[in-house]
């Protein structure tokens, strides 16, 4: 099933920024395409296993440079947060460089003229309002001092771009040059792994070089003139270093939202050796955008909150979520998710409504 939402601002890429890439651009992409992560699921199959992925692999898959842009957030106390996201003429750029002509759909499904392909391709390369309103609320929360007071796990389901977790890891860092380090556990998870490798990753390198640029030498040097990050092996390594003394562990998990994908979330001594004192913030944008999605995301997200509870008593675990009050012609509303949750025995509160436009809302989720 394939579907469009077709609401002005859906969208939020600019209307002026190419999506075909400049000639010269093919050329200096990758060509190694990461083993395994590069293909969409097929039509018509059973949806992707969940599988975790590992930091080291994704690195060394990563092209010599990309090219990125900034959104500019404007925060509810005036300040503006700028959140890199790596270009899409760049992204397709590196399909068109990998693409063996065997499956072209390969690299067309995720840049092409649907929003969503049900099972094959689950909107991840795009950038969404409401994944703007959460950066807002989360701002607005100081969410900052929740993720350094204590050790925290924090998880984006459906992260795409990654636009929330982007501010967190952005607050984080600079939290870090003068508190006292904890351990945060950073788990960002897509269905697709193409939109890991290719955009959610990246994105996230982005977001530490632009804090260290002007501060390590290595890095400055890494920015050109023309809007790209050379991703240089000093580079790299720079940023493990800087994720080791920071005491941040990123993990990256792909397929389809299940007992499973919570079973691997776990499975990870990083995510279950931390105290018992331990937040939890459970993130998602724009995941309950049909009937199907709606049940699967509620059915997990229930599930994650009552593993916190019982593995971290003495913790905290909270999920906040963003999404459309209605998604036209598609099933999915944010009321329906709230009655859902509700029925599940969670307690839910608003903390954020957008009534300019398509009316938008983020609600915060807590076992009861």
């Amino acid at each position: 099933m394939a579907f469009s939402f077709s609401f002005a601002g859906d969208d939020i890429e600019e209307d002026d920024r190419p999506l075909t890439p400049p000639p010269q651009a093919v050329k200096k992409a990758a060509v190694t395409s990461p083993a395994g992560a590069g293909a969409f699921p097929v039509q018509g199959k059973p949806q992707l296993p969940p599988a975790s992925h590992d930091l080291e692999d994704m690195l060394s898959k990563l092209p010599s440079k990309i090219a990125f842009n900034l959104l500019n957030v404007d925060l509810q106390d005036g300040a503006t947060l700028q959140i890199p996201r790596r270009e899409l003429w760049d992204v397709r750029a590196q399909l068109m460089a990998e693409d063996d002509g065997e499956n072209p759909s390969e690299s067309e499904a995720g840049l092409g003229e649907h929003d969503v392909k049900t099972g094959i391709y689950e909107g991840g390369f795009k950038s969404w309002e409401s994944s703007v309103d959460m950066v807002k609320v989360l701002a607005s929360e100081n969410s900052a001092d929740y993720l350094n007071r204590e050790p925290c796990v924090l998880i984006e389901l459906g992260c795409g771009t990654a636009l929330p977790s982007l501010a967190l890891f952005h607050w984080a860092l600079s939290e870090r040059r003068s508190q006292p380090k904890h351990p945060l556990v950073l788990t960002l998870a897509d269905y697709n792994p193409s939109v890991l490798y290719l955009v959610t990753l990246p994105n996230i390198i982005l977001a530490w070089a632009l804090q260290q640029r002007g501060q390590t030498p290595v890095v400055e040097e890494a920015f050109t003139t023309d809007g790209e990050l050379d991703l240089t092996p000093e580079v790299i390594a720079a940023f493990q270093d800087s994720l080791v003394s920071n005491q941040i562990t990123l993990r990256f998990l792909s397929g389809a939202w299940s007992s499973e994908f919570v079973d691997i979330f776990y499975s990870s001594p990083a995510a279950t050796a931390l105290a018992d004192n331990t937040k939890t913030l459970v993130l998602g944008s724009e995941t309950i955008y049909s009937p199907f999605a709606l049940e699967r995301f509620s059915e997990t997200l229930l599930s994650i909150l009552e593993r916190e509870r019982k593995e971290r008593p003495s913790g905290n675990a909270r999920a906040v979520i963003a999404a459309k009050k209605l998604y036209f012609g598609v099933g999915g509303s944010l009321d329906d998710f709230v009655g859902k949750m509700k029925g599940l025995g969670t307690a839910v509160n608003n903390l954020f409504e957008e009534r300019t436009g398509v009316v938008r809302g983020v609600v915060d989720c807590q076992l009861s």
